[in-house]
């Protein structure tokens, strides 16, 4: 009697329905990770890192002077590359949804866009961490191969600090790509965003502390690239975390707030 009432009830067959579990986080970082290295663009970026680790390396051991083939240097030199291309690789992992026009998939496979958008930082600071431990590992092999070579002492001048220290720095920079390709979610306008915000602001913050000395007080508490830029110069002091953290709320998480809102009420076409 139940099963025959059920079936002339169709109302009261769907309100038995059980609702299937949410797809878990965990399932969708894999899926973003492999999307992150299926396009050609992703995996050359993801490959430029180890490549230019290798000539980074390279590079000093060829043109650096005796005196200065420590591991500081291999580390500053594979430094810069990496701060380059790891925002690319953030902004890319964002804005591939709009320029592939796959976004439609993503979220109609998954409505909830905060836990795609969750994800894919999670992905993103994961490839930053590996990649720097990476390029760190060639950077020691440099070291003793370096000196080997050079017929001098090897040199670790880079405590665990110093390595903690710039793995925190790449990777907010690397979240400042992330940020800009969520906010504006266009690959090329992210990319020009980026090299903005990392080239143009500090030089117009730069210009005016030289000209006008009440900004040059205040300059550390406004200025990201220059609380930022602490990290590289050793330990930092409780003022100068302060200051990280507040040009980081102001120009990183506020932001970043502002698109993951904009991002979740946008039109997917």
């Amino acid at each position: 009697m139940t099963t025959l009432a059920s079936e002339r009830n169709p109302v009261a067959r769907v309100e038995r329905r059980v609702p299937p579990a949410p797809i878990p986080l965990s399932r969708i970082a894999a899926v973003e990770l492999r999307k992150s290295m299926d396009t050609r663009s992703g995996f050359w970026l993801l490959a430029g890192i180890v490549i230019l680790a290798v000539l980074a390396t390279t590079a000093v051991l060829l043109f650096a002077p005796d005196d200065e083939v420590t591991y500081e240097t291999f580390a500053s030199a594979i430094g810069f590359p990496m701060a380059v291309i790891l925002p690319m690789i953030a902004i890319l992992s964002v804005t591939s949804e709009w320029s592939q026009r796959t976004g439609l998939s993503t979220f109609t496979l998954v409505p909830h866009r905060g836990r795609i958008i969750l994800a894919k930082g999670i992905v993103a600071v994961g490839i930053a961490v590996v990649s720097m431990l990476v390029a760190m590992a060639v950077g020691a092999l440099g070291n003793i191969v370096g000196p080997a070579i050079a017929g001098v002492d090897q040199v670790w001048n880079a405590d665990l600090g110093d390595l903690t220290n710039i793995v925190i720095a790449n990777t907010l920079g690397l979240l400042t790509g992330f940020m800009l390709g969520v906010l504006i979610r266009n690959s090329a306008g992210a990319i020009v965003a980026y090299f903005v915000y990392s080239l143009l602001l500090p030089t117009v913050f730069g210009v005016l502390a030289a000209a006008q000395e009440w900004f040059r007080d205040i300059q550390p508490w406004v200025d990201v690239s220059y609380a930022q830029g602490a990290l590289f110069d050793g330990a930092l002091t409780q003022q100068q975390w302060a200051q990280l953290g507040v040009t980081t709320l102001a120009w990183l998480v506020l932001p970043l707030a502002v698109g993951v809102v904009l991002m979740r009420r946008s039109e997917v076409k």
